[in-house]
């Protein structure tokens, strides 16, 4: 932090507590915020450039690296982007164990991303040791929660990070019968969890800020949007395929940033995540999640940020609700994957991570190699929302002091849970000599 006569500049040179690296800057003269930045300085990733000349089939495996928090939403979207290449479909049993595979990465990232990394804020604490040292059972019931996250998701995929029995066309083998019911009572509590965890939040002290957002999230109109959706919808009226929704999707560079920072085409920023889906998606939520919300005192749509761990929260209600009418109903794929063929053609998928909506672009020749592929992640849709915010927070709160609003932009930050590493890209640098 640095003040002059009428400047003041808040600066924090390393967030903690979101995955990945980043730093943020506020700056402000005569009593009004000038400028803010969320800056990434992860280093560059080489996804896209290493997936080119790789056969189709890898792009699940290598995917799957570009996050340990969630693999799973990236190897979802390279499937349903390869195999809409293909002009593949799968059937009903396999879509079933691929919603379930996904339940488990969305319960254990949201309890991670609400006890470990947001509910701090909300107490004043640094971390969630502080936090426990104050309510530890509410850290533990967080930590058992994400643990049956990661159970569902090594029964399913073979290990809870970066799953190995995910391919295209489904998966290589179908767990039992009897792994994936012995799911059922471990699932039951932690619905339960869940529950007391929406009633937990709900309590919290929201600073009253709304942002003016424009919305984006995948829709299904038969289920809540994870796993696939027809459509693509924005709550000022968009509603277009995946394939068209990726050509509508603009990145551009700026040099503080490692992270490409993303635009719809004629209509400017949006937001992506679970204040998006709540509000264009709720009537789509299992019963239980939508009584757990208007007990909570959620609208149809939540526009303030920092109630965004309710609205997490309500998810992860119905993540675990889901995973038991799923494992209820499982019927193992047979076989477990069907053949997904190499023409050239261009394929294009899209799937809701935790952290809001994963977009994925392949082309792929008559060789089965890919010679082009775009991966467009949460949190480069959600980076200039996320300023925005900043600037709306750090404008209500210019009377605290220092450390106070400080810590109040931090939280600006992880209101969204930033998956910084999933956002930084390989730059194409033009060096111009004069």
């Amino acid at each position: 932090m640095s003040h002059g006569r009428g400047e003041r500049t808040i600066s924090v040179q390393g967030l903690s507590r979101v995955e990945g690296e980043g730093s943020l800057r506020v700056e402000v003269h005569d009593g009004r915020v000038e400028d803010v930045a969320l800056e990434i300085f992860e280093p560059p990733r080489y996804f896209e450039a290493l997936l080119r000349g790789r056969r189709h089939s890898e792009a699940p495996e290598i995917t799957a690296r570009i996050c340990g928090i969630c693999p799973v939403a990236y190897q979802m979207s390279a499937c349903a982007a390869l195999e809409d290449a293909a002009g593949v479909e799968v059937g009903p049993s396999i879509r079933a164990l691929r919603r379930l595979l996904y339940c488990g990465e969305w319960i254990q990232s949201h309890s991670l991303h609400v006890y470990l990394l947001h509910a701090p804020d909300f107490f004043g604490y640094h971390d969630a040791v502080e936090l426990a040292e104050h309510d530890r059972g509410a850290v533990e019931r967080g930590l058992k929660l994400k643990r049956t996250g990661n159970l569902l998701m090594e029964t399913v995929g073979g290990r809870a990070v970066h799953p190995v029995n995910v391919r295209l066309g489904g998966f290589y083998r179908a767990p039992s019968y009897e792994a994936v019911a012995a799911l059922t009572e471990p699932l039951s509590r932690a619905r339960e969890a869940a529950l007391a965890t929406v009633v937990w939040v709900s309590g919290f002290d929201f600073p009253d800020l709304e942002g003016d957002y424009r919305f984006v999230a995948l829709h299904d109109p038969g289920a809540y949007a994870i796993e696939g959706g027809s459509t693509i919808l924005s709550s000022d009226g968009l509603d277009v395929s995946p394939a068209r929704f990726e050509e509508l999707v603009d990145e551009e560079h700026v040099m503080r940033s490692t992270a490409l920072q993303a635009r719809l085409r004629g209509r400017g920023h949006y937001l992506t995540g679970p204040l998006a889906r709540y509000a264009l998606n709720g009537a789509q939520l299992p019963a239980i999640a939508r009584e757990a919300a208007s007990a909570a005192g959620l609208r149809a749509v939540c526009a303030n940020p920092f109630r965004s761990i309710v609205v997490r929260s309500v998810e992860l209600v119905a993540a675990c609700d889901e995973a038991l009418r799923l494992v209820a109903e499982y019927e193992p794929p047979r076989p477990p994957a069907i053949e997904v063929g190499a023409t050239a053609s261009v394929g294009v998928g899209v799937t809701e991570a935790p952290r809001g909506l994963l977009l994925q672009r392949y082309e792929v020749g008559d060789d089965g190699l890919i010679s082009r592929a775009r991966i467009v992640p949460p949190t480069s849709q959600n980076q200039l929302s996320i300023e925005d915010d900043l600037r709306r927070t750090a404008s209500a709160a210019l009377a605290e002091p220092d450390a106070e609003l400080t810590a109040r932009c931090e939280q600006a930050i992880r209101n969204h849970d930033p998956c910084i590493s999933c956002a930084a890209h390989f730059l194409d640098v033009t060096v111009e000599r004069r």
